[in-house]
């Protein structure tokens, strides 16, 4: 049997869908790019409702799947993520009765119990013995990439905090994936392990607020631990490098920043949002901390780890955000000059405090508006701060071929593209930066002619 997972939002739902593509595996389905989906016997989407543009998304996908559903009616049509919820999704069923499946966040059990319950298992299913040897190899309970990503795949995410009990104001995850869960050690080391076996160079620790590993474990590990453990796993099985995301500006510590900069493995990037630059916009977001004290903790960040990349989320158009407020944070961007900024309209979500109780009172062209101007700051800031590259040799991490050249990223997660002979999928590579943009650098290896006459870089 086949599957295809559609996957919508963010990098904890690539992780969800590797975990139920593993369980897939498992049973002997077999994974088919979405040009082959008319094959697929599975069909699952992994929705995100942190905004109403991804909702919209994956909803016209299920109605698309409706159709398909009434056509073939055996195929097994399967909706999982956010949008189902920690909640048993009445309202959900009723509203998409063709859907076989509904799986919380993280959950792939209900899928793996329909199959088999139909039968739709390994035992009655034919696998090619190069995949069951596959198989065979991952110790179970550990991650199993489906077939076309094994050997292929660079980099991958490995949950260690699932759900969030923060609670911001506007944010609908914890009323989506739960209260806060740290993973044992002793997973996530599995998880690593497995990766590593399979060819995987990257890993990137998840959590909504990842820098809260373990404090519902009483006495346990914190995330700086953590990340020595992992380190030490690593050098062991050949890991390259090491990242984390997402932070929280009142859960990083001095020790978290010391151990990043003490860990060669661990890479100078670190995310943290701010969310908005004006104290009233942020107290009514209910963040937790002030525009001086985000500035302070950017000065930290800088001050403790060397050559660091700093990336932040803004929601522009938060309620009842004025025009002065909005330009306090365009003003600490401005400032800042960090590398990269996620940036997002506000739009309401169900039962969250601003929803209940704020007015979404910017009109829509405003937040367009407010948004362009940050999007062309930040273009500008991206420009001024890549120059800084031209004529440096930097390290990258090549993850693919594209287009003719190789396509990989620099500790600071900056995107390089370079020209070179022979496979370098999965190799570190010292690269030459030869032109710099906004969103990208050009790059080629160095020849002994380039090493010796570093300004022949720049003539070029």
């Amino acid at each position: 049997m086949k599957y295809h997972i559609w996957t919508y939002g963010c990098q904890m739902n690539t992780a969800d869908t590797q975990r139920l593509a593993s369980e897939l595996e498992r049973l002997g389905h077999q994974a088919v790019l979405e040009n082959e989906v008319d094959s697929a016997d599975i069909l699952v989407v992994n929705t995100c409702v942190v905004r109403q543009s991804a909702e919209d998304k994956a909803m016209g996908r299920l109605m698309l799947l409706k159709g398909v559903k009434e056509r073939f009616p055996n195929k097994v049509i399967g909706v999982m993520g956010c949008m189902v919820g920690v909640r048993d999704p009445l309202h959900l069923r009723k509203k998409l009765p063709f859907v076989d499946v509904f799986l919380a966040p993280s959950e792939p059990a209900p899928m793996v119990s329909f199959l088999k319950d139909r039968g739709w298992e390994e035992e009655v299913i034919a696998v090619e013995s190069q995949t069951r040897q596959q198989r065979e190899a991952i110790q179970d309970g550990d991650l199993l990439l489906p077939q076309h990503e094994a050997g292929q795949l660079i980099s991958a995410h490995v949950p260690v905090v699932y759900g969030c009990s923060h609670a911001c104001s506007f944010c609908i995850i914890p009323f989506r994936r739960g209260v806060e869960r740290s993973r044992s050690v002793g997973e996530i080391v599995a998880h690593v392990r497995s990766l590593a076996r399979q060819g995987v160079r990257e890993v990137t620790l998840l959590g909504q607020i990842v820098d809260r590993y373990g404090k519902d474990i009483p006495d346990g590990p914190d995330l700086a631990d953590l990340l020595r453990i992992v380190h030490d796993t690593a050098e062991e099985t050949g890991i390259d490098r090491i990242r984390f995301l997402t932070s929280h500006p009142n859960w990083m510590t001095d020790k978290l920043l010391d151990t990043v900069a003490e860990l060669p493995r661990v890479m100078p990037h670190i995310e943290v949002p701010i969310q908005a630059g004006n104290d009233q916009v942020l107290e009514n977001m209910k963040r937790g901390y002030t525009n001086a004290q985000y500035r302070a903790l950017v000065e930290r960040i800088r001050a403790r780890i060397p050559n660091v990349a700093i990336h932040t989320d803004i929601i522009v158009g938060f309620c009842g955000e004025t025009e002065a407020q909005f330009m306090d944070t365009y003003q600490v961007l401005k400032d800042l000059k960090l590398d990269k900024a996620h940036l997002a309209m506000y739009s309401p979500r169900p039962n969250t405090v601003s929803a209940r109780r704020m007015e979404d009172d910017v009109p829509d062209e405003e937040k367009k508006r407010r948004f362009h101007l940050l999007e062309d700051l930040q273009t500008e800031i991206l420009a001024e701060n890549n120059s800084q590259y031209l004529g440096q040799t930097v390290q990258v991490l090549v993850e693919e071929n594209h287009k003719g050249k190789w396509r990989g990223r620099t500790p600071q997660n900056k995107l390089v593209f370079f020209e070179g002979a022979g496979d370098w999928k999965g190799r570190l590579a010292e690269v030459e930066i030869i032109w710099t943009g906004p969103f990208t650098l050009q790059g080629r290896l160095p020849t002994e002619e380039t090493r010796s006459d570093p300004l022949l870089v720049l003539a070029n």
